[in-house]
């Protein structure tokens, strides 16, 4: 079977290598006679597959034994709510940066359960940059500052982080954690929706300095109050089996790649190949997002016309390319390159962008 060239922006592909041993141990994992999906998950062998996928991410991101690692549901869009429900406290206000649709939901959630302010936003400029971080006035009696780190919609990405000092910094990095070196350190909440760089869907990953986890919140609900789910060690009900599984054995992938220092290389590599393409095709190819601000993760475009775009992702779809329209709010086209695109497929992209211009182009 010929294996898809996928773009997707989410869910996007796994490592090739992941889905042949899940493919392998699906009916039969660690001789138990079962699939992940089928076994308790108060059993040793799940329970040792739960805390290898916690300790892969500590030692991938080389998190300091001060911060806990959970395995959620609800996606990003439930920690939205999450975290002002947890961090947010009746005399405070919370800080949030707009540089795209997420963070814009985020912010949204965040209004119905207490104060907010916005600092920065580049919604003005139609979100083609991201705000210099020397810019921003942090408040010091701000609850926290919010920010979400890729932007998969606009293709920008934060390529420094703001000091916030003693603000907790909160970051959305569903769409780039793991593809890049980051000191946990800087950070009081980091979290991410597996299904881009972790694993498929279904898991959540939240990452969050523990002096920030307050026990006893009688005002909420049992599953929305990080207390528990710490307390626990993110079983206090049914996890996601599968996904955590999953998640265990892409932590098992990066690590043979090299760990994130040789994934971030390659992300760079993959990136310039197609950025390549789009700069150097005389305005053919016309990169929504302004150049210092570029995502490594997702590359955002627009060809000279609607019939031109047309017909380059049916084309694309003809030569086995999945997921390179853009997203149904703006359109235009993405290709969505996370750690487990191969290099080899960015190569064929580029190329294919390339011929598609000259011949566009000679037709035209």
């Amino acid at each position: 079977m010929k294996r898809a060239r996928n773009f997707n922006a989410g869910p996007a592909a796994l490592p090739e290598e992941v889905l042949v041993r899940a493919e392998k141990e699906f009916l039969n994992i660690n001789n138990s006679g079962m699939s992940v999906m089928e076994l308790s998950h108060r059993s040793a062998i799940f329970e040792s597959i739960h805390n290898q996928a916690i300790q892969g991410l500590k030692d991938l991101l080389y998190i300091p034994e001060n911060y806990e690692v959970l395995l959620l549901q609800g996606g990003a869009s439930l920690q939205f709510s999450m975290i002002p429900m947890n961090l947010l406290p009746a005399d405070k206000h919370a800080d949030y940066v707009l540089t795209g649709s997420w963070s814009e939901k985020a912010l949204k959630e965040a209004e119905k359960v207490g104060e907010t302010k916005i600092i920065a936003s580049s919604k003005d400029g139609s979100y083609k940059f991201i705000p210099n971080v020397n810019d921003l006035s942090i408040d010091e009696t701000a609850a926290y500052l919010h920010i979400t780190s890729n932007n998969t919609i606009y293709g920008t990405q934060w390529t420094d982080f703001p000091s916030t000092q003693s603000v907790p910094l909160i970051a959305d990095m569903s769409s780039d954690i793991l593809s890049r070196e980051i000191d946990v350190s800087k950070f009081g909440v980091i979290y991410a929706g597996a299904q881009k760089n972790l694993g498929p869907s279904g898991v959540t990953v939240v990452i969050i300095r523990k002096d920030l986890i307050q026990p006893n919140q009688t005002n909420l609900p049992s599953m929305l109050d990080y207390s528990i789910h710490a307390k626990s060690n993110s079983l206090y009900n049914t996890p996601p089996t599968m996904a955590i599984y999953l998640l265990s054995l892409v932590m098992e992938w990066v690590k043979k790649q090299g760990g994130v220092k040789a994934i971030e290389a390659m992300n760079s590599k993959k990136a310039n190949l197609i950025y390549a393409a789009i700069d150097e095709s005389e305005g053919f190819y016309i990169g929504h997002a302004e150049t210092n601000s570029r995502s490594k993760m997702n590359i955002t475009f627009n060809l000279p016309t609607k019939a031109a775009e047309k017909l380059f992702l049916q084309q694309a779809s003809e030569f086995g390319f999945v997921g390179l329209a853009g997203h149904r709010s703006i359109g235009g086209c993405r290709a969505s390159i996370y750690n487990a695109v191969p290099l080899a497929h960015c190569e064929e992209l580029a190329a294919f962008m390339k011929n598609f211009k000259n011949s566009y182009e000679k037709n035209s």
